[in-house]
């Protein structure tokens, strides 16, 4: 189990992280989601020991990263897939780090072979694509055959087949009982892969929940409603944060509002519905009007003044 207890890091005037407290608990695929600049990497970073929070802590079963005598058999984690020397192979580079914490060498076939590098496990790093380093990277992490795994970012540079590998093989670890934190910007992916979901902007929590959950109480959604008296309920549902639009005669598309209060208004004026159907957002939908005020970096539409 991850804990994250009133996490904040401050650089200077700067302030990344603040006030953040959230737990991934085993046996799920825990998505950690936010827009660029949200301080998901520095986060990640504290709860792995490689920055000191300002204030706060984080412990990854129960203590922190650096107090484990043996951190591989306990993270696995994967930040900088090309942190690698390039003129080592991929066996020599994992051999190495198998080295450090006494585990057999058979370990290291065994995750080339998970992995999928066990044909190109003699050649160097540096010719290897953007994919294959991903994988070494997620060698690395399940070398010591830990009960947490850390990754951001795992499908940066896979193709269709790597990015349904690492999906299932997320999915089997947590079956197993393991805890799984994945950073990640791809929300069609996370949709398909994750259970709950940990979401930050500014460096702040947004949404600590189940995917589900957060899909379903998501603004994003929109109702139809098709009535032959689509003018005067329209009329009626008219108010701040409620926005209303039709395409055809007697429909009208509600954003902002669900299909109870939509029907209690129409039930309480005599007003007949032929249909409501409540349109659920995706994912994506709901991660961007969660986090519309909370992104850092906004791009100008071509032909916007600037």
């Amino acid at each position: 189990m991850i804990t994250a207890q009133d996490l904040t890091k401050r650089y200077g005037d700067r302030t990344v992280v603040t006030d953040l407290s959230f737990t991934v608990r085993p046996g799920t695929v825990t998505g950690f989601l936010g827009p660029n600049g949200a301080g998901k990497s520095t986060t990640l970073r504290m709860i792995l020991g490689l920055d000191a929070p300002t204030r706060g802590h984080a412990t990854v079963g129960g203590r922190s990263y650096t107090a484990h005598p043996a951190p591989l058999t306990e993270v696995g984690a994967l930040l900088e897939a090309r942190s690698v020397h390039p003129g080592r192979t991929a066996h020599h580079h994992l051999r190495a780090l198998a080295l450090t914490h006494g585990i057999p060498k058979r370990r290291v076939e065994q995750v080339l072979a998970q992995t999928g590098l066990t044909d190109v496990a003699h050649r160097r790093v540096k010719g290897f694509s953007l994919g294959m380093g991903q994988r070494l990277g997620i060698a690395a992490a399940l070398l010591g055959d830990p009960g947490t795994l850390i990754l951001d970012e795992p499908v940066n540079g896979l193709d269709p087949e790597g990015v349904l590998w690492i999906r299932t093989l997320l999915k089997s670890l947590a079956t197993e009982g393991r805890t799984v934190l994945v950073s990640s910007h791809l929300m069609s992916e996370m949709a398909l892969t994750a259970d709950h979901l940990v979401v930050i902007g500014r460096g702040r929590l947004l949404a600590d929940t189940t995917v589900t959950e957060f899909v379903r109480h998501s603004g994003a959604g929109t109702v139809k409603v098709v009535t032959p008296e689509a003018a005067a309920l329209a009329d009626l549902l008219t108010a701040p944060g409620i926005t209303l639009t039709t395409d055809a005669p007697g429909t009208l598309t509600v954003h902002g509002t669900g299909p109870e209060h939509i029907g209690r208004t129409a039930a309480a004026h005599g007003i007949p519905l032929f249909e409501l159907t409540p349109n659920t957002a995706s994912l994506e939908e709901a991660f961007m009007d969660l986090t519309r005020d909370a992104v850092e970096y906004t791009a100008t539409p071509e032909g916007a003044a600037a």
